[in-house]
């Protein structure tokens, strides 16, 4: 489980606090939220809680203000504004500007078989590289793997909006250990459906019905606003899958 606490922007980070890995061969991932100055001085670039799980050996700062900063290997969901010759124009959020997809950007994309993308088309994608320089470039494979992975366009379904911290909850690998979260798992019980959790607060959910993607939606929205405990989920779905 991560250990918190609080940071502001431009707050040096003590080498103290940092996590110390079981693998002394395992590298310091930096998740978003803080800035690496060479050669060993890392910086918050936000004010926040900073959370810091000794098991990954990683370290980021959660803050729930509403305003998604995009940060490299970042899961989200963007919606292509537009299209030019080589890159689909899309929407993270309206607080940032817009990324760019090259066209090719997806598994075994050529110039013949690239994915049509209209205006208002929606992306599972990753963020290749970001910076107050220059645009967020985005893609829609694994680069180590060249695989797909889920990404790509998303098909039908919903959009729900969540908190930033319950985005990062729900991409946990373990979600009801490390991050309190099992409302997904209770629905699963009773409900098919496919979901795609964005790091930028958004999640899509496709079922077999509008009431099920609904009832979906309405359980992640509520556990996200009410701050439900594992148990408080459980009784919610209950009572949602009763009023179908």
């Amino acid at each position: 489980m991560a250990t918190q606490t609080i940071v502001l922007p431009g707050e040096a980070i003590s080498s103290d606090v940092l996590p110390i890995p079981s693998n002394p061969s395992l590298a310091l991932k930096l998740g978003p939220g803080l800035r690496h100055t060479p050669p060993s001085t890392i910086t918050s670039v936000l004010a926040g809680t900073l959370c810091i799980d000794q098991r990954k050996n990683a370290i980021w700062v959660e803050n729930n203000s509403g305003r998604y900063v995009p940060q490299p290997n970042d899961l989200i969901l963007a919606t292509v504004h537009h299209s030019s010759t080589d890159w689909y124009h899309c929407a993270i959020t309206p607080h940032t500007t817009l990324a760019q997809l090259p066209q090719l950007a997806f598994e075994g994309a050529t110039k013949k078989t690239r994915p049509q993308l209209n205006s208002g088309s929606l992306v599972y994608a990753r963020v290749l590289s970001a910076s107050k320089h220059s645009d967020p470039e985005l893609v829609c494979y694994n680069p180590s793997t060249g695989k797909s992975e889920g990404m790509g366009e998303l098909k039908g379904g919903m959009v729900f909006d969540v908190s930033l911290g319950m985005a990062r909850r729900l991409l946990l690998a373990r979600q009801r250990e490390e991050g309190g979260i099992a409302v997904l798992e209770e629905v699963a019980e009773k409900v098919a459906f496919e979901v795609a959790v964005g790091r930028n607060g958004k999640v899509w959910v496709k079922s077999g019905g509008v009431k099920e993607t609904l009832l979906v939606g309405r359980a992640l929205q509520e556990t996200d606003s009410e701050g439900l405990g594992v148990q408080e989920q459980g009784k919610l779905v209950k009572k949602l899958l009763r009023g179908m």
